[in-house]
């Protein structure tokens, strides 16, 4: 129940950072347009869309991180696998392994040093005084962004958030991967000369059935 609503929150976090960055660049586009014509100009030059450039980057930035995890979970991201191609079923689970293991030990340091980051950066201010109402002394409330004004905390936090996302899917891959010998595998476009057996299905088939599977296509 919990990876269902995990998944379908990360999804939709993706889905609308990607819609509104897009209609926020169209929106920019079309006013910068309109600038340059005449009549029509005078009325667009009063609106102010600075803001507009620092939200996409923001939201970019969000969707990146996030996406990252989905990544994970789908097996889309781009790994070089030749050592892996060229052991034995026996020898290459333990590499597919350390390689999960890695990545999940990889992604929690970043996500460590970017919630230390955080809240050295003002979410300790808004947490402690903001928030609870407490005298946190000289603790400084942090910096804003030039455009939006907004903390920069609150942008930044994409790095943890993603990061800690990404290493429960390493970590949920790999327990996966454990109990059946399988890995999401993100199924591509055939290229002439190369070999498809997925080490992945050699691992959990066998090569014989791999290699079925491999002729069939």
């Amino acid at each position: 129940m919990f990876n269902r609503i995990l998944d379908h929150l990360e999804e939709w976090l993706i889905t609308f950072l990607m819609g509104a960055a897009t209609l926020v660049i169209f929106l920019a586009v079309v006013h910068r347009f309109l600038s340059g014509v005449p009549y029509i100009q005078d009325y667009t030059i009063r609106l102010n869309v600075s803001w507009a450039q620092e939200l996409c980057i923001y939201m970019f930035v969000w969707m990146a991180k996030f996406g990252a995890a989905y990544g994970v979970r789908h097996g889309t991201h781009v790994g070089v696998d030749v050592l892996v191609r060229a052991l034995s079923p026996a020898k290459a689970k333990y590499l597919i392994g350390f390689g999960l293991l890695a990545g999940a030990l990889f992604t929690g340091v970043v996500g460590t040093l970017g919630a230390r980051f955080v809240w050295e950066n003002g979410f300790h201010y808004a947490l402690l005084h903001t928030l609870l109402g407490q005298d946190v002394g000289d603790v400084p409330e942090g910096p804003t962004s030039p455009d939006l004004e907004l903390p920069t905390w609150i942008a930044y936090s994409c790095v943890p958030l993603g990061s800690y996302l990404m290493c429960f899917r390493f970590l949920q891959v790999f327990w996966h991967f454990a109990r059946t010998g399988e890995v999401p595998h993100h199924e591509a476009a055939h290229v002439e000369g190369i070999d498809e057996n997925d080490p992945t299905e050699v691992l959990a088939h066998g090569p014989t059935s791999a290699a079925a599977q491999g002729d069939r296509r």
